[in-house]
């Protein structure tokens, strides 16, 4: 994330902070080998300040595919994917370089390394562009993790909102997704009593709680 009591939120696409960047990378793989994890969030970070965005919209771009490509090539040696995330510039970060899926398939495209892939937050997603099923159809080969939270809240997938994660769910399974959902959002309450909707979830799948199926069971 860079240095985060300088306002920084990443420095993938920053210039001039290309050598902190590796720095910060390598520092990532060794926690990641450390933990078994496979896969590494490299965030673009922001538009620097007193920057406008269109005036440095080239540069950070270039800034951005030569360092996935640095980032592509070290991860493979660990077998490891790197994720690049669209965050929201309309409500969570105004300033935030990469905003939509459809940007980050571009840069996905020019980058190209196979283990890089879209981390696709559904959140920003459905605030930035909406149109979540076929987003979701569209860029499924790119995506490697997914996130949810309900909008606008930013709460549990079953409090009051705009989306329908059954439906969601659903699509995701018919499209094959195999991989993790992570749960990005803040509770409004207590942890455990918040993650009901997940126990009601799987008992209208006929399943208990962890998921398992009560015939297997």
């Amino acid at each position: 994330p860079g240095d985060p009591e300088a306002g920084e939120l990443g420095l993938a696409a920053v210039p001039g902070r290309q050598a902190a960047f590796r720095q910060g990378l390598a520092a990532a793989v060794q926690y990641s080998r450390a933990v078994g994890c496979q896969r590494i969030h490299v965030m673009a970070g922001r538009v620097p300040l007193s920057a406008d965005r269109a005036a440095v919209a080239v540069e950070m771009e270039t800034t951005f595919i030569e360092n996935l490509r640095y980032a592509a090539d070290l991860l493979a040696q660990e077998d490891m994917i790197g994720l690049v995330e669209p965050i929201n510039n309309r409500i969570t970060d105004p300033r935030y370089y990469l905003n939509t899926p459809h940007q980050a398939a571009a840069i996905l495209e020019k980058v190209g390394r196979p283990n890089l892939k879209l981390q696709l937050d559904l959140f920003h997603c459905q605030i930035m562009d909406g149109n979540l099923s076929r987003n979701l159809e569209t860029y499924f080969p790119l995506i490697g993790h997914i996130q949810i939270a309900q909008v606008p809240g930013r709460h549990e997938p079953d409090s009051p909102g705009e989306l329908n994660f059954p439906y969601i769910f659903k699509l995701l399974e018919s499209l094959g997704y195999t991989g993790y959902v992570g749960c990005e959002y803040a509770p409004k309450g207590d942890t455990l009593k918040g993650l009901g909707w997940l126990r009601s979830y799987w008992e209208s799948r006929g399943l208990q709680h962890g998921g398992i199926s009560k015939a297997a069971e």
